[in-house]
């Protein structure tokens, strides 16, 4: 009875443990000019940063942005810092509840990241006047971060809008 025990909380544990690393994401594409400690310091922050848009969960925003993160190129009305970073998301979240996203390509350049990202998911919340009925979401969107002792400094990104909006018509 006992090595029965021991055998069904080694199988949970070993699923459970298998379940948390699935959702962790990695680049389809990965390049790097070295495979460093100071390159592996910056693929870090930059997969914590995606695994952040990717779940929606706060810690991965927390642990890749620097306390005075700075967006570059923020729409419009967004607030400043990680605080505006969390927002969004959460606000994204309530248009396209079940939206993941896919790291397509990673490029690091000394402390630069270079991220392809492709969003997807399923427009059935509400943006303005338009009520989501469940259309297939897919965008591509890019990512510069300046990324130092292991955070993310400073940001600029560019979403394919004119792609998202085609899709919640």
């Amino acid at each position: 009875m006992k090595n029965l025990v021991k055998l069904v909380v080694i199988t949970s544990l070993s699923i459970i443990s298998y379940t948390t690393i699935a959702n962790v994401l990695d680049p389809n594409i990965f390049v790097s000019a070295d495979q460093s400690a100071h390159s592996m310091e910056i693929k870090e922050a930059a997969m914590n940063y995606a695994n952040f848009w990717n779940t929606g969960e706060e810690k991965y925003a927390r642990e890749a942005l620097f306390k005075d993160f700075k967006d570059m190129t923020p729409p419009e009305g967004r607030k400043a810092g990680i605080e505006g970073v969390l927002e969004a998301s959460r606000s994204f979240r309530k248009v396209i509840p079940n939206l993941h996203v896919e790291v397509e390509h990673l490029l690091i350049t000394g402390d630069y990241a270079t991220v392809r990202y492709r969003f997807k998911g399923n427009f059935n919340g509400k943006m303005g006047d338009i009520q989501g009925k469940g259309q297939i979401i897919d965008f591509p969107a890019a990512d510069i971060y300046e990324i130092h002792d292991g955070k993310i400094m400073k940001n600029w990104h560019l979403e394919d809008y004119n792609t998202f909006f085609s899709q919640v018509k």
